[in-house]
């Protein structure tokens, strides 16, 4: 099951950006799909063909689950279902049809989005991208015990930890250090 759903974010000259993401239900993966100023553009038509193949992963027939807004096309439904995933639209209005991904956006806004003056297209979708992949590989959910989504291998014994600086040290990672 995949939750889906666009959010909206404003930068400083007040140009509306639009946010297209999917949350993998099961295992609390985000996957950024696109930053566009017009979701019913062509620049909303193909973040869908760049989906994860969930199918290969043994998952079998995907369904998503998506709002009912005017912001998802006809055209990215058939995209959805060339790619196998059935589409489910979630009432207007009705944000616990839609949880997974309304607690995302609920968290990307409280950890990034509201301490960030955007500026434009481009830095929006860099910090989501950072964001996103550190939300996938350090930051716990209660939903998961506290596990990591996308964990990568600890350091073992007596290997050396190399400290990251993310978005001018607002965000630390920790990783084995290269031999």
């Amino acid at each position: 099951m995949l939750a889906t759903d666009f959010f909206t974010v404003d930068d400083v000259l007040l140009r509306r950006y639009y946010v297209l993401f999917v949350v993998e239900v099961k295992t609390r993966v985000v996957h950024l799909l696109a930053v566009t100023a017009n979701p019913e553009g062509p620049s909303a038509r193909w973040p869908a063909t760049s989906l994860p193949n969930w199918k290969s992963k043994g998952n079998g027939p995907a369904s998503c689950s998506g709002s009912g807004k005017p912001s998802f096309t006809a055209s990215f439904d058939a995209v959805m279902a060339s790619a196998g995933i059935k589409v489910v639209r979630t009432p207007v209005k009705t944000t616990v049809a839609n949880a997974f991904a309304e607690r995302w956006v609920r968290t990307a806004r409280e950890d990034r989005l509201d301490q960030l003056l955007v500026t434009g297209r481009r830095q929006l979708e860099s910090v989501l991208c950072q964001y996103v992949r550190d939300y996938n590989r350090a930051r716990a959910h209660r939903g998961l015990r506290l596990a990591v989504p996308a964990r990568s291998a600890g350091p073992g014994h007596g290997e050396t930890v190399r400290r990251n600086d993310v978005l001018g040290a607002i965000i630390h990672e920790y990783d084995r250090a290269a031999a």
